[in-house]
This record gives structure tokens, C-alpha cells and sequence, in this order.
């Protein structure tokens, strides 16, 4: 498997560039999540970063990946379709 370097900005990695493993087509992956464990040993921590192109040509076309830090974690939004039932928000537990 080929990896890249690629930029991470924002959040605990800010600044680092890090070997990532890319596809067939030299992309990538989405979203790249980073467990990081508690100093007590318990459940860890995950760090999510999603991929954006840092510059893109007149064609629109990027140049090259970083990921920027996304603190929400949560999935990003699909596509809808008109027969897609309502998104609603999940309940708060408290």
C-alpha cells in the first residue's frame, strides 16, 4: 500500500503532517479517526478529522489533502432524497 504525507490543522495535531495510507487513486481516506487513550487507561478518546482539498486549479480540481479537525465527530450529512423520511435530532438523556 502507497501512503502521503498529508497536513492536519486544528485540534490536538495542529501542524503535523502525518503518513496516511491513500487508494488506488491517490486519495485519501474521508474521515480519519485517532484514538487517543486516557492517562487511567480507560476508554480513549477519539479525535475526528475530515479531508478537504488545501488548493484547487481553474478546473476545480484539488492539488492536494489536509484535514481539518472536526470537534462535533458526528457523521457527516448524506444526500436527501424527497422520499427520505425527516432527519430529527436525537433526544438528550437528561
Amino acid at each position: 500500500m502507497r501512503s502521503e504525507d498529508v497536513l492536519f490543522t486544528g485540534g490536538p495535531l495542529d501542524g503535523r503532517r502525518l503518513p496516511v495510507l491513500v487508494g488506488m487513486t491517490g486519495r485519501p481516506p474521508k474521515v480519519y479517526r485517532v484514538p487517543v487513550p486516557d492517562e487511567d487507561g480507560s476508554t480513549a478518546t477519539v479525535l475526528v478529522y475530515r479531508l478537504r482539498a488545501s488548493r484547487t486549479n481553474r478546473l476545480g480540481l484539488p492539488g492536494g489533502w489536509h484535514y481539518a479537525f472536526d470537534p462535533s465527530g458526528r457523521p457527516p450529512e448524506g444526500p436527501r432524497w424527497p422520499w427520505s423520511r425527516p432527519r430529527t435530532a436525537p433526544a438528550d438523556a437528561g
